[in-house]
Order: C-alpha cells, then sequence, then structure tokens
C-alpha cells in the first residue's frame, strides 16, 4: 500500500516538474509558497508543543547532523569542495588564472561542439 503511495506521488511528482519547468517564474513562486507553508507548520508545531528556541535550536542541529545537511546548508558544497581541492576564492585569483579558467572553458566547449558535430553525421535529424 505505502509502495502504491509513494510511486503514485513520484509519477505526479515528475507530471508536474515537467509542466512547471516550462514557466520558471511561476515553478519559483508555487515552490517558494509551499517551503514558506511548510516552515510555518514546523515553526507553529514547535510552538504548540511548547518548544523553547534553545530546544528547537539543539533538535534541529541534532537532525541536521544526522542526516548530513548541516554543514553544507550553511556553507554550501560548492565552498566545500572547493576547499577541499585547494582552489582559492575569486577575489584572491590573480588576473592570470581568471584567465586561464575561461581558456579552459573555451576549450572544453570547443571539444564538445566537435563531439557535437560528430553526432550530428552519426544521428541524421530524422533519427534524432
Amino acid at each position: 500500500m505505502i509502495k502504491k503511495i509513494l510511486h503514485f506521488f513520484d509519477k505526479l511528482e515528475d507530471q508536474i516538474r515537467g509542466r512547471l519547468s516550462k514557466y520558471p517564474i511561476v515553478y519559483a513562486f508555487i515552490g517558494g509558497v509551499g517551503i514558506v507553508l511548510f516552515w510555518r507548520g514546523v515553526w507553529g508545531l514547535s510552538e504548540e508543543i511548547g518548544m523553547t528556541n534553545i530546544q528547537a535550536i539543539i533538535i534541529s542541529v541534532i537532525i541536521l547532523l544526522a542526516v548530513g545537511l548541516f554543514v553544507s546548508f550553511f556553507i554550501g558544497d560548492r565552498f566545500i569542495i572547493s576547499s577541499l581541492k585547494g582552489e582559492k576564492k575569486i577575489i584572491e585569483k590573480t588576473k592570470e588564472e581568471i584567465l586561464e579558467g575561461e581558456e579552459e572553458i573555451k576549450k572544453v566547449l570547443h571539444k564538445l561542439e566537435n563531439i557535437e558535430d560528430k553526432l550530428d553525421v552519426l544521428l541524421p535529424e530524422d533519427k534524432k
């Protein structure tokens, strides 16, 4: 029974996301409303059960640490990955380093265009 319910909502989510992705402003608005209502409900529930601010902080930190979201949410995955790679912040980079990065991006884009051209030869328009 639970599998059927989860499967239903999974398919429903795919359909809704597919349709809304064509209208990003509407999608953002609906998503924003959903997020605000969710947090309003969490806030209201914590007040209803008499949770103090300190208790809420402690419980939320424990939950976020347990599911691995604490650091990535507050700092961000990109920051952590760039720190582990030893990359500099953009404001610490020299002009030459920034230009090198742009050149690398251009090379990758050129390679992708070559791959795309080869695929066009292999897969004519009528087969795409």
